[in-house]
């Protein structure tokens, strides 16, 4: 399963932060992930109302929030990534 993991916010200090925990997480699970970094203001607020939300930073796999508004731990973003992987999985089957 390819995964695509976006970080939205506009490049302030808790949103490098989101993004640094965000691949430290993805490194300790050993997943092959597409990690986007949006800053750009237009983008940033075009992906923020699909999102239904103007609040960051933003944390979306697969077009999916799973955290807004905070910076979690890696080992939270570790656990919400094997959630995510496992409701996924379920669905294929």
């Amino acid at each position: 399963m390819s995964l695509k993991i976006e970080v939205l916010g506009p490049s302030c200090a808790r949103c490098h932060a989101l993004e640094n925990n965000v691949r430290q997480a993805v490194q300790q699970l050993g997943l092959n992930a597409e990690i986007e970094y949006v800053t750009n203001l237009q983008e940033m607020l075009k992906r923020l109302r699909q999102y239904r939300t103007m609040v960051t930073p933003v944390l979306a796999v697969n077009g999916r929030v799973l955290s807004r508004g905070r910076v979690p731990s890696v080992p939270e973003i570790v656990q919400m990534l094997t959630t995510y992987l496992a409701e996924e999985v379920a669905k294929e089957t």
